[in-house]
């Protein structure tokens, strides 16, 4: 069966002064979080998950994504993406990795933003409160430092322990001020082949 969501959050910060000087153009970070029950509770160890992955993760991945395009006002702004689960205390970790570890879930916020990078992604265990954190970086540059953000927030009452919260953060725009350089002048200082970053 699809997914059954208890409640769905919308998160959006804008930042304006950062290191006490205003930014040029504000930093706006939304995330868009379902706590879902979690589909393998109650049964044990179970040994085939994919079944509950292909109920659960293709709604899950379009309605998040909704969320974040209608907020934003289109794939187009998204310039930094990630993802994150945090499974209840009863739950295993496979768990929150196997919703958002799948193609079925992610392909969806990729397409919508048109993206080429890989999701960054969190996922962990843990009681309601712990705190959520979604790692984003550029959707089309992995190695563009500006945009390696991370989107911090809890919820009181989630993850329950038969419970998972599945997000989908987003970043218009990169860090006010950033000014660390990018991966490659690092890589070309140290002689090593741009070519073949994989291999540092």
């Amino acid at each position: 069966m699809p997914a059954q969501i208890r409640k769905t959050l919308l998160h959006v910060e804008e930042t304006f002064i950062e290191g006490g000087k205003a930014a040029a153009t504000p930093l706006k970070m939304v995330a868009a979080i379902a706590i879902i029950k979690n589909p393998w509770a109650g049964q044990g160890f179970v040994e085939d998950l994919r079944p509950a992955i292909l109920d659960c993760a293709p709604g899950l991945g379009e309605l998040l994504t909704k969320m974040i395009i209608d907020n934003v006002g289109g794939g187009d702004k998204v310039e930094g993406y990630g993802k994150a689960a945090i499974v209840g205390l009863n739950g295993e970790v496979e768990h929150a990795s196997g919703l958002i570890h799948t193609l079925r879930f992610g392909n969806h916020y990729r397409e919508a933003v048109g993206a080429k990078s890989y999701l960054s992604f969190t996922n962990i265990r843990g009681g309601a409160n712990t705190s959520l954190q979604i790692p984003l970086m550029d959707k089309n540059d992995a190695g563009r430092r500006s945009h390696y953000l991370t989107i911090q927030l809890a919820i009181p009452d989630a993850p329950a322990d038969d419970e998972i919260v599945v997000a989908l953060g987003a970043s218009v725009g990169g860090r006010p001020h950033h000014r660390i350089g990018d991966r490659y002048q690092d890589l070309k200082e140290m002689g090593h082949d741009l070519d073949n970053p994989a291999a540092v």
